[in-house]
């Protein structure tokens, strides 16, 4: 009988764990619920060699974006990174061996608090598309399906396969990943919170 229980409770511990890892995704708690508004994604000219440099304080990142398979996602980016919605911006989200996320204009300031909640404020359908979301990756953070807004993350897992189909990739990192394994090793507070701000200085994008 004893057997049988210590079973049942392995089973079940097991069962808990593959349960919260399949859980596990890149979210931002919205200061409101979802809306949509016509100041959303516009219509910048974009070409299939579309890269963004995006400058923070511990070096620059070059990305390459996927305007043909996220059409949609790569205007929205363009579009708040040429208007310099992400200057000053800080990665407000690291945890190693997983991914770095920014984007979010409350972190502008030094109220860490509401980090994770901001947005352009607007939201706009999810591109899943065929690539995966495996290490150097950037994709779009969200609160559920449909919630994109301004907030991005770049993996550095080998691979994340508990998040394909749940956010949109629209770019993979080409140049600086030792960057972003600089800025992955960063310290952290309780809620992932780098001890220090890692800032977006500017994103910069060529075509």
């Amino acid at each position: 009988m004893k057997t049988l229980i210590t079973y049942i409770v392995i089973i079940g511990i097991i069962a808990a764990v593959i349960f919260l890892l399949s859980q596990q995704g890149v979210s931002f708690v919205p200061e409101e619920e979802k809306q949509t508004d016509t100041d959303g994604p516009g219509t910048v000219t974009l070409d299939k060699a579309t890269l963004a440099d995006i400058e923070t304080s511990f070096g620059t990142v070059t990305v390459q974006l996927f305007p043909e398979d996220a059409p949609k996602t790569v205007e929205n980016f363009v579009k708040l990174a040429t208007s310099g919605f992400y200057n000053g911006t800080s990665f407000h989200r690291v945890i190693k061996g997983f991914m770095i996320q920014g984007g979010d204009p409350n972190s502008k300031d030094d109220d860490w608090s509401d980090d994770g909640q901001g947005g352009p404020g607007y939201s706009f359908d999810d591109e899943i598309n065929t690539h995966k979301l495996v290490r150097g990756a950037l994709a779009m953070a969200n609160s559920g399906p449909n919630t994109n807004g301004s907030q991005f993350f770049i993996v550095t897992a080998a691979d994340t396969p508990w998040l394909d189909g749940k956010h949109t990739v629209f770019g993979r990192v080409v140049g600086g990943m030792e960057v972003v394994d600089t800025i992955e090793a960063a310290n952290t507070n309780e809620n992932d919170h780098p001890l220090e701000n890692i800032t977006v200085q500017r994103i910069t994008v060529s075509q």
